[in-house]
């Protein structure tokens, strides 16, 4: 049954409010006239209120951020919950949230429940998955892409900001058999908030400002979420080059991706393709031949922009994507998600265009 007709409000809990992707689902659920935020955690400011960690949210009655140890799931009767914890630590929160309170929906924005092959978590996050079966349920949470298992799902893993950005444009090449699967090269830099609000010495100021630098070069965490989307799209193995770069700029993803087409499939041919294949997607915007997207262009908002471009060798197609790692990357994908598995249509309370300049 559709939560839409049903009249009154959903209530909405945000696991991590305290963090910058807890910060940016309060914003957009703020905008949003079908739920209620009933519940906020944030352990080490439990006891605070809202607008004390950000005080953007001044002006909005928020409920007082709590220790997730004090919470009766039962009693909090939770239709949605947004877990934005660091990863491992969400795990065993959603196990003892579906076990005391199964109605409840999630959507887990951390990397706990993405991958579907548990050694693969093990061999990638370094320890054993603590809910197997979980992660068995899991849905990968990319919406144009598993949109018809997310409106069934109880768990949704909300892609990460680095895979949304390059699988976006790759997926749909990827399943028309367009490019060659074994020389797909993915560079990609982010804006220092895809790094979290923790204090990090090596996320200072001084450390990171006027420069400009590779990170997890040849194993990052992503590589498996990639890997795994694009093999399953593919129907074979893929393995991609990826490697990540942190820019110092507070929003933004964006990445340069180097395919070469196959049968004879130039880069306008590519560019067809996907132009086809987002023509009716409300968030998925591929730019004209030759044009190609900023960060700028989509900051604040739940977009992807798309270009494509000749190289300069035959053959060979330059593809750039732009998204925001707050908002598609990672919240506004989730109310995305949410809106899907509470049968609320798809765009509401994302319609909020780029902030620009």
């Amino acid at each position: 049954m559709s939560t839409s007709t049903q009249g009154k409000k959903v209530k909405i809990g945000v696991l991590g409010a305290s963090g910058y992707t807890g910060a940016e689902l309060v914003r957009l659920l703020l905008r949003h006239t079908q739920v209620e935020i009933a519940l906020l955690t944030a352990d080490r400011r439990a006891g605070q209120e809202m607008r004390s960690v950000f005080p953007q949210f001044s002006p909005f009655a928020l409920p007082q951020l709590v220790a997730i140890e004090s919470i009766d799931w039962t009693k909090a009767a939770l239709d949605m919950a947004f877990c934005a914890l660091p990863h491992a630590t969400t795990q065993k929160v959603v196990s003892d949230l579906l076990a005391k309170a199964p109605n409840t929906k999630v959507v887990d924005l951390s990397a706990d429940f993405r991958l579907a092959d548990t050694k693969a978590y093990a061999h990638w996050y370094g320890h054993e998955h603590h809910a197997p079966k979980l992660q068995q349920e899991a849905i990968y949470g990319l919406v144009e892409v598993h949109r018809d298992k997310i409106k069934k799902a109880r768990l949704v893993a909300n892609p990460g900001c680095y895979t949304t950005c390059a699988q976006l444009p790759l997926v749909p090449l990827i399943k028309a058999k367009a490019i060659e699967l074994d020389e797909i090269v993915i560079d990609a830099k982010s804006g220092m908030t895809g790094a979290g609000r923790a204090v990090k010495e090596e996320m200072l100021f001084s450390e990171v400002s006027e420069g400009f630098h590779a990170y997890g070069v040849g194993h990052h965490r992503h590589m498996a979420e990639l890997d795994q989307e694009f093999s399953l799209a593919a129907g074979r193995d893929v393995v991609v080059t990826f490697t990540p770069h942190l820019v110092p700029m507070n929003r933004g993803i964006l990445s340069t991706i180097y395919v070469r087409g196959v049968g004879g499939k130039t880069p306008a041919d590519l560019h067809t393709i996907l132009a086809s294949a987002y023509a009716q997607e409300p968030f998925v915007h591929v730019l004209p031949f030759g044009e190609v997207p900023q960060t700028r262009h989509v900051r604040g908002s739940n977009m992807t922009f798309i270009g494509v471009a000749n190289d300069r060798v035959p053959g060979r197609a330059i593809i750039i994507s732009a998204l925001d790692n707050l908002t598609k990357g990672a919240s506004g994908q989730a109310v995305q998600n949410m809106n899907l598995m509470l049968g609320f249509p798809e765009i509401l309370g994302l319609e909020q265009v780029a902030l620009f300049p």
